[in-house]
């Protein structure tokens, strides 16, 4: 229980804090670059070494990406047929395909399943969820607002991502010598920042802003993403024979709530940002609920 709680309670202060304590101009993103640039590539490089691969990992990867190609082709036949602008039908696909698996994703995961089950949700973000933000987001954000995306800009954001470097070291690192006890008690320590420090960005940020005509949207979003989307999921592993804490972790990972820099990515594109933020809003409250209601169904 003390991962939930201590969830709930950097979630609950971030709210308040940004309600009530009126905290510093650029708080957030500080607080976003040090979880992204230093503390994550810590825990993937202590967590990473220890895993121990096997051929079913491809489903971790893979159930990812298809949320995100679901997610184009499902909302971009329901918003022609619904009439929606080309902003709203980007800001569906990036809000709907994009899962919060590392900010929220992380606690969760550890809460739920333990470092083991956390370690499998890190090769799941790395190698699925922010390649799909990489590529995809990026493709989908030019090509909705009106923009033309460039391929060495995609490359080179994958390629210097420091999580994604972190991910390439640990494997090496796994597979030769391993960290000396020293190293590994660092990185587990600076890692240990990740969970509070992400979950109080995250409170920071949680805005819960209902307008016109944001029913209908809304109810969709959240219909594909917290519960049609993991069921394919778990229909694709179960069908392929994959099993275990692999099988979980997938299904888990594609049932997160909506990822805050798809949020951004909306924002900056103009792709109907009011409705993003109340898709991320509504949807990592409720993924509070039904991502441990999966786990449980799961076994």
């Amino acid at each position: 229980m003390t991962p939930i709680l201590l969830l709930l309670v950097c979630l609950t202060l971030g709210a308040l804090i940004a309600r009530f304590a009126h905290p510093p101009m650029g708080l957030p993103q500080g607080l976003n670059w040090w979880v992204i640039n230093i503390a994550l590539p810590a825990l993937v490089l202590e967590l990473i070494p220890r895993l121990h691969f096997d051929p079913q990992l491809w489903f971790l990867v893979v159930t990812q990406w298809l949320v995100f190609i679901g997610a184009a082709l499902v909302f971009q036949l329901l918003g022609g047929a619904l009439g929606w602008s080309r902003a709203r039908i980007g800001c569906m696909i990036l809000m709907t395909g994009l899962g919060n698996t590392s900010f929220v994703g992380f606690p969760l995961l550890e809460a739920l399943r333990g470092r083991e089950g956390l370690a499998l949700g890190v090769v799941a973000d790395q190698l699925g969820c922010f390649v799909a933000l990489a590529v995809g987001g990026v493709l989908v954000s030019a090509i909705y607002s009106g923009k033309q995306p460039k391929p060495r800009e995609i490359v080179m954001r994958v390629a210097l991502f420091p999580p994604f470097l972190a991910l390439v070291a640990g494997v090496f690192v796994g597979q030769f010598v391993g960290w000396p006890g020293p190293a590994e008690e660092v990185l587990h320590r600076v890692g240990q920042t990740l969970v509070p420090l992400a979950l109080f960005s995250v409170g920071l940020r949680l805005r819960l802003q209902f307008g016109g005509g944001q029913a209908a949207p809304l109810a969709l979003a959240l219909g594909w993403k917290l519960l049609i989307a993991p069921l394919i999921m778990l229909a694709l592993g179960l069908t392929t024979g994959v099993t275990g804490l692999v099988l979980t972790i997938g299904v888990l990972q594609a049932a997160m709530a909506p990822m805050i820099s798809a949020a951004i990515l909306c924002d900056q594109h103009h792709l109907d940002p009011p409705l993003a933020n109340t898709i991320l809003g509504s949807g990592i409250l409720l993924s509070l609920v039904t991502v441990p209601l999966w786990s449980y169904l799961l076994g």
